[in-house]
């Protein structure tokens, strides 16, 4: 092996670790503000857990799947929050091969789990809505069990072959990661190798985790339309596309954010853009969900009442206990 064989050799093995430049104005200010939201991210959806969880009146598929979603974006956002919170403590912006990996990992599984799971809930808004009749028959525990471990099945083997296929391309050169975690795009532009086929196995899974299910979402709400338009009464519209906008408003946000950061045109100016998206994606429909999904929904606000009066006489029982 000559020397320039060598030199290419250790230019490939170089980079050891990424910096995650992530956003470094105001630290302190930053650190506060996501430790805010994180915080309110996981008390508000911990509350849907509690809440459709021990409310009889709410066991039924449609807040399973909310109780699922919530779960999901618990686990979701802390995938990212936390490095965010623990580089801007430190001000050491680091991240190892292995923990890019991994955040990237989780990150994609997550969020690909999230699609479907999204489609599987609308498919349940159209039962509902379409075939009432039926509506339990058909999506009976089993069914609806079996639909959101289904979302989760199909998203881990496709997202361990695309960190395999990532982390095995050679690294060299600028080991910095204009962003605030371990994104596919990102980490790519740092590769110095053909990325060929890494691009290729992006838009398959494009199409696989973000076109099918968004295609599967649509003609379920294109039923869904065409059932409410046919109702003859007003109220009656107006009463079952309000069990359905709560959804719809987060499919927009959800796959709006998404489909610009991993399908549109790859520019310099994108970059910047894909940033501020997907802090939305990431970080602020998480944040949003409890509230889509309880400010117009009287049953989940009827069973947050009920919550906090079971809890008011157990404090006064204790208090006069004590």
């Amino acid at each position: 092996m000559d020397l320039g064989q060598i030199n290419h050799k250790q230019n490939h093995s170089a980079v050891q670790e990424f910096i995650l430049l992530g956003y470094q104005a105001y630290p302190a200010l930053l650190f506060t503000a996501f430790l805010a939201t994180y915080t309110a991210i996981l008390l508000g959806n911990g509350l849907i857990v509690l809440v459709t969880t021990m409310d009889p009146a709410l066991r039924t598929p449609m807040y399973f799947f909310l109780r699922s979603l919530s779960g999901l974006e618990m686990c979701y956002t802390s995938v990212t929050l936390p490095k965010m919170m623990a580089n801007l403590m430190s001000g050491d912006r680091s991240i190892s091969l292995p923990g890019c990996a991994t955040q990237m990992f989780f990150l994609l599984f997550l969020g690909g789990t999230e699609c479907f799971l999204l489609a599987v809930m609308a498919y349940d808004r159209y039962l509902a809505i379409c075939l009432p009749l039926h509506y339990m028959t058909i999506m009976s525990q089993r069914v609806r069990v079996g639909m959101v471990v289904g979302s989760f099945a199909v998203s881990l083997p496709m997202q361990l072959l695309q960190i395999g296929i990532i982390f095995s391309l050679p690294f060299c050169g600028s080991n910095e990661i204009d962003h605030f975690f371990c994104d596919i795009p990102p980490v790519l532009s740092l590769a110095c190798a053909d990325l060929y086929t890494n691009e290729l196995t992006v838009y398959i899974e494009d199409i696989l985790f973000v076109i099918i299910p968004f295609l599967l979402i649509l003609a379920s709400y294109v039923q869904i339309s065409k059932a409410i338009l046919r109702m003859p009464s007003a109220t009656g519209r107006q009463k079952t596309f309000s069990t359905c906008s709560s959804h719809l408003t987060v499919v927009i946000l959800f796959y709006g954010s998404g489909m610009i950061v991993y399908l549109r045109p790859k520019t310099p100016e994108s970059e910047k853009v894909n940033k501020l998206l997907s802090l939305l994606y990431t970080v602020i429909i998480p944040l949003c969900n409890p509230l889509i999904y309880t400010l117009r929904n009287r049953e989940v606000k009827a069973a947050f009442r009920k919550l906090l009066r079971r809890k008011k006489p157990l404090a006064t029982g204790t208090g006069m206990i004590g």
